[in-house]
């Protein structure tokens, strides 16, 4: 079994609390890894002003995967630590794939949401802003390279799958720039793959079909914006924030990749104890397998499964998960 190098931010709030469990139950799983914490998030801002310095960037690239808490905190301006932190290892690590998977009665798909482009690489300007005539603009880049490799790679993953299915999901009848270079190459990387079906929604008729029939879905494929709004959706019928997991992945392996609970670091709980870490565990368990330790990343998944009744403190769901791993 080969040793990983893992890089762990514990971050902020809750961040911390279910971090500690999900580690605990790497340790239980037999995974052979040695962790290194970083102290970043709002907390180390609100201290020194370091946010994630090139220093620290270096340090990160060495690291086989990156294990994150949540971030935040409520004295820091809301978007300077999500966009100098999270936001820039996306970027800078090239980590052009978040992947969220959604697993419960009647749902099991999964969604490919394309991860450094779109309207959040921060383009944009201010037109006589302060002023009744304010304007302000904000600008979504999508580029071949970008769109098409997003769009190949979850080909390649429904290519995998049993129902070989792959829905795209965009605004084309009303983006007609960036929605005609998303359906063109859908079509064109389709031929690719004639053994997957496929299917398009417009974003709007998609929040409908999660609501209402959410089992047409396999595997999703959409930008930016729509997948973080479409995810955010599917965690919510799926079994809530608290199992909502993801991977921000570079898929060629040549810089780390990220693996994160999606909720935020809940200040109103931190410290409490009271914060379901299952979504941590989950994310744990999709670093294993990106690691190629499927074994390990089934068995964790497994007993997470088995703890959908499990309830109690933050540790006594970590300890329940650990029981049920054999």
């Amino acid at each position: 079994m080969t040793k990983h190098n893992i890089a762990v931010i514990p971050g902020d709030g809750i961040g911390i609390e279910v971090i500690a469990e999900a580690i605990k139950v790497l340790k239980a799983s037999g995974l052979d890894f040695e962790s290194t914490n970083f102290d970043l998030g709002g907390a180390r801002y609100l201290k020194d002003g370091e946010i994630l310095s090139d220093s620290t960037m270096d340090e990160l690239r060495n690291f086989d995967a990156i294990l994150l808490g949540a971030v935040g905190h409520p004295d820091v301006t809301p978007g300077v630590i999500e966009r100098g932190l999270l936001l820039k290892m996306r970027f800078d690590f090239d980590q052009y794939i978040n992947l969220r998977p959604f697993v419960a009665e009647n749902v099991d798909m999964i969604c490919v949401r394309e991860n450094t482009e779109g309207p959040y690489i921060g383009l944009g300007s201010f037109e006589n802003k302060g002023t009744r005539d304010e304007i302000a603009m904000q600008d979504s880049k999508n580029t071949y390279k970008g769109v098409e490799r997003c769009i190949r790679y979850a080909f390649e993953l429904a290519q995998k799958r049993e129902r070989k299915h792959l829905t795209m999901v965009h605004k084309i009848n009303v983006m007609n720039f960036a929605g005609d270079l998303w359906n063109r190459v859908f079509e064109e990387v389709a031929k690719d793959f004639p053994d997957v079906t496929t299917a398009y929604n417009h974003i709007d008729a998609a929040c409908i079909y999660f609501v209402e029939d959410p089992s047409r879905y396999d595997v999703i494929v959409t930008d930016n914006l729509f997948g973080d709004i479409l995810t955010d959706l599917g965690g919510a019928i799926s079994g809530g924030i608290g199992k909502a997991a993801s991977a921000n992945l570079n898929p060629t392996k040549t810089t780390p990749s990220m693996f994160e609970p999606v909720h935020g670091s809940a200040p109103d709980i931190a410290g409490k104890n009271l914060a379901d870490p299952r979504a941590a565990v989950i994310s744990a368990a999709m670093m294993c397998e990106f690691l190629g330790e499927a074994e390990i990343a089934n068995k964790i998944k497994a007993a997470v499964e088995k703890s959908s009744d499990a309830s109690g403190s933050t540790s006594e769901i970590g300890d329940a998960i650990v029981a049920l791993l054999n």
